[in-house]
């Protein structure tokens, strides 16, 4: 699958290079060339959606990290520098790849492939499916958003599927549940429990604290889990 691309950079023979570049690349569809990060604005308010950048960091009026600063959803970034100092500052961003000039096709193909990974793996993600049925008793089938699930609880040979709304009792092993849903939205976090991260108000002491409309519901945080929990969350800690 193509990707969308845009170049900033204030040098016009690193862009005529890169220009030359993505014109050898297959996978590559240059929507705009700019030699300042203020003119690229105006290919964000457009109807295509840009899915790469290959930016500089040293320009004029607004730096490559100044101009990062002001997208709420920034696309995929490959730095293009002539200097290595900013490369720590850059990853900070996650950023795809730091390439330093001058610039070479061969290293310039190795940036493009990691990109295509990440953009493939997010069009993946993107693609799956956003719920799930469920078999009640009488084989009635009920369809649950994923996002409307807090969490699955396992009572000896059934499990239990808490919503915001009901609890669904049904003839399934923890295991095959957990297969079922969607690793970047529900995590194992006891032998007995899957949560719904995006549903965690707390985490105290080794517990994970969901908010449910009569109060909350405190769910164990089991001692082989809790590190594979810590490793998924967006945390910010000092």
């Amino acid at each position: 699958m193509n990707m969308n691309c845009i170049i900033i950079d204030d040098d016009p023979l690193s862009r005529k290079i890169i220009e030359g570049f993505i014109e050898k690349t297959d996978t590559l569809n240059l929507l705009g060339s700019f030699d300042n990060a203020i003119s690229a604005f105006n290919i964000f308010k457009g109807n295509q959606e840009v899915d790469l950048i290959f930016l500089d960091v040293e320009m004029p009026e607004m730096t490559g990290l100044e101009f990062l600063n002001t997208l709420d959803s920034p696309p995929m970034i490959i730095i293009v520098s002539g200097q290595e100092k900013y490369a720590l500052e850059a990853f900070e961003y996650d950023v795809v790849d730091y390439l330093l000039k001058p610039l070479f096709l061969a290293r310039f193909y190795k940036s493009v492939n990691k990109a295509q990974n990440r953009f493939q793996d997010k069009e993946s993600i993107s693609k799956l499916p956003e719920e799930i049925f469920i078999k009640k008793k009488n084989s009635t089938l009920v369809r649950l958003r994923y996002d409307d699930i807090l969490w699955v609880e396992a009572l000896e040979n059934y499990v239990t599927v808490s919503t915001f709304k009901e609890k669904f009792t049904i003839h399934f092993t923890m295991k095959a549940i957990e297969n079922k849903l969607p690793t970047t939205k529900f995590k194992r976090v006891h032998r007995s429990y899957i949560v719904n991260i995006n549903q965690i108000e707390l985490i105290e002491d080794n517990n994970v604290i969901i908010k449910v409309d009569n109060g909350t519901k405190v769910i164990p945080i089991g001692k082989s889990y809790r590190d594979n929990l810590m490793d998924d969350l967006n945390l910010i800690s000092k």
